[in-house]
């Protein structure tokens, strides 16, 4: 399989561990959604990271339909998201979440990175929507007192999570209170301390076309 997209992306980055987690050889191409954006839009026309092609050819796109398909390739028994029931549904919604944080971090990101006057509206929003998932996932973290999310072992909300957070403290230093968000502080520290994070990390890089 052929992984495409840089790891300072947190969408790239929660794909690439669960691939490493799996235990699933993945090729890694670190291309830009914009220096190489006219080779990725041979592949996807979205021209967005993650784009995951299978070994047979097939190409899949957005994190969260690619993890559907590795799950149902590695099986019920090592899925890292729940089959059915109450924790499935507070799996994906913790994972809505999460992605939802991401993208609201990467949005605020480019607003100050591409404009030269950017909205301040849009930035508080943007502030305000992540605080308020912040505070969500928070109490839904201390409502359990396994070692994960989810149980005992680590699942695809634990990874969302741990990625959209390393984005938004990268990306924005001093957004993220470790005071006022212990748990997630806790759960991004124990989650970044796994060989898979480890090994599956970059620091923020924006490489435009010429």
């Amino acid at each position: 399989m052929i992984l495409i997209g840089q790891y300072d992306s947190p969408f790239v980055r929660r794909t690439a561990i669960a691939l490493t987690l799996y235990g699933m050889p993945f090729e890694h191409r670190p291309w830009s959604v914009w220096a190489d954006a006219d080779k990725l839009a041979e592949l996807n026309p979205l021209r967005r990271v993650p784009t995951l092609v299978l070994d047979d050819g097939e190409t899949l796109i957005e994190s969260g339909a690619i993890l559907d398909a590795l799950d149902e390739m590695v099986g019920p028994e090592r899925a890292m998201l729940p089959r059915s029931g109450p924790a499935r549904r507070r799996a994906l919604k913790v994972c809505a979440l999460a992605t939802g944080l991401a993208d609201k971090a990467v949005s605020l990101f480019y607003e100050g990175f591409l404009h030269a006057a950017p909205s301040p509206v849009w930035i508080d929003r943007c502030r305000s929507q992540i605080a308020d998932v912040l505070n969500a996932l928070e109490t839904d973290r201390a409502g359990g007192t396994a070692a994960w999310w989810l149980g005992e072992a680590i699942g695809h909300a634990d990874v969302a999570v741990a990625c959209a957070l390393r984005f938004t403290r990268e990306a924005h230093p001093g957004l993220f209170d470790e005071v006022r968000w212990p748990m997630l502080a806790a759960h991004a520290d124990a989650c970044e301390a796994l060989g898979a994070f480890r090994q599956i990390a970059q620091p923020i890089v924006v490489t435009m076309p010429d």
